[in-house]
């Protein structure tokens, strides 16, 4: 058990690199995930130990961070039974997820109960965010709990914004961070195809939108990695995407704020659930797009449009 011992629990596609991260920072650190192999892929890693349960991580360190998928097994993580309040060492946790606001006030008070002190920080910038430590990290909670861990919070991030005492509001900031994201994901794919049917190239769209006003997430980071390779590789599933936009509309109904466009996009990606694409990294959204279309959007394809008219 050590104060300078920090503990992690969720290897995936974030998780593993700001993990990485933060034993490349020199600081030691003790991993868990429920399947082996991510542990295990980072067992060589100088300064990383791997546990063998949520528990013993608690048991060992802390402070605590998580980065999990969905409330449900961030809830049972944290809360649940042999999760994290029952651990012997642990005194800060830190939710690096997106759970939202109910999930993550839930969990702080409980924790509280036992004497352990909560920071609500989801993150934002992808897998390549989270390997080149660049993430921006919106953080929630005590604000001299927040400086005290802020050192540590900067081995992950490069853009560090505490929004509020009150946990549970960073949440909200990400929910309409990934609403906006998703959106953009959706209009550029729509767009895009467009211009692709009407025979423009791919590539020089992207370039001539992002050097315009209608650049945005989409357009600067994804196109040309995940889209026009086709490599579909962004690395934040579909399912995910949809999770964090179903919890902002659950943050205008709790606020009773109309959001008609924010509803409708949502329901767009309801659809493409629907029909299997949940599984599928959020960048494959533009297939349904492509479909309707009859096109393909990508650099090894020749794309003819309808020679009516053009």
């Amino acid at each position: 058990m050590s104060a300078n011992l920090v503990g992690f629990i969720g290897l995936g596609n974030m998780g593993y690199h700001m993990a990485k991260n933060i034993a490349q920072s020199g600081r030691a650190i003790v991993v868990y995930d429920v399947r082996t192999e991510a542990a295990e892929a980072l067992s060589d890693t100088e300064n990383v130990v791997v546990a063998k349960s949520v528990k013993e991580v608690a048991d060992r360190a802390e402070t605590v961070l998580v980065s999990l998928p969905n409330a449900e097994i961030i809830e049972n993580v944290a809360i649940g039974e042999n999760g994290l309040i029952s651990g012997a060492a642990i005194k800060t946790y830190i939710d690096l997820s997106t759970s939202g606001e109910k999930a993550v006030q839930k969990i702080s008070e409980k924790l509280a109960e036992r004497g352990i002190s909560s920071l609500d920080a989801p993150v934002s910038g992808g897998p390549p965010g989270a390997k080149e430590g660049k993430l921006t990290i919106m953080v929630a909670g005590d604000k001299d709990l927040f400086d005290a861990k802020s050192d540590l919070l900067n081995a992950l991030g490069k853009k560090i914004f505490y929004v509020s005492d009150s946990v549970g509001k960073a949440q909200i900031m990400k929910v309409i961070n990934n609403l906006l994201s998703s959106a953009a994901m959706a209009i550029s794919s729509e767009a895009v195809v467009l211009g692709v049917k009407a025979g423009l190239d791919p590539n020089l769209m992207i370039d001539v939108l992002n050097a315009s006003s209608g650049r945005n997430s989409a357009t600067e980071d994804k196109f040309k990695k995940s889209i026009i390779s086709r490599k579909f590789d962004w690395g934040f599933l579909s399912e995910l995407a949809y999770k964090d936009m179903k919890l902002c509309m659950e943050v205008s109904e709790e606020y009773e704020v109309p959001m008609y466009l924010g509803t409708n996009i949502t329901h767009f990606w309801r659809y493409a659930i629907t029909q299997g694409a949940g599984k599928e990294d959020f960048t494959a959204i533009i297939k349904y797009f492509e479909d309707w279309a009859g096109i393909q959007v990508g650099e090894s394809l020749k794309h003819e449009a309808d020679a009516k008219g053009h």
